[in-house]
């Protein structure tokens, strides 16, 4: 297994069963992206992902993203405390895992959310996701 599969695959582990919590709930899609030696500009992640290069472009930290979903709440019942549990997890595999990494959130409304780094080969990884905000 090459480090591109075996990242990929510990990003599909770390999210299984994960939604990102907005007006609607989206898995969490491990992508990889071979060959992108350039910086990551709002242009080339436009690129990428095959958006409308007038799109809408938001940067934030990892740590803004998750930031409701890594801290217990003393009202949590089990199974939201099970799953902040998953959630750090989550954001300590995507650390572990790639370096430099940013958090781009596309458009307005139905926002697709990418969160990308590099993995020892050069490559960029990350996990794909959406969220709903009107």
């Amino acid at each position: 297994m090459s480090n591109s599969d075996e990242i990929t695959a510990k990003l599909k582990e770390a999210s299984s069963g994960l939604l990102m919590p907005s007006e609607s709930d989206f898995a969490f899609e491990p992508f990889l992206w071979s060959g992108v030696k350039e910086p990551l500009t709002s242009e080339k992640i436009l690129e990428l992902t095959n958006h409308p290069q007038n799109s809408p472009v938001e940067t934030v930290d990892l740590s803004y993203l998750f930031r409701n979903l890594v801290q217990e709440k003393e009202w949590h019942d089990e199974q939201q405390k099970e799953n902040v549990g998953k959630y750090r997890n989550l954001v300590e595999v995507l650390e572990s895992n790639l370096s430099d990494i940013q958090v781009f959130r596309v458009g307005e409304i139905n926002i697709d959310v990418y969160v990308v780094g590099k993995i020892q080969s050069g490559d960029l990884a990350g996990l794909a996701t959406k969220v709903v905000e009107t």
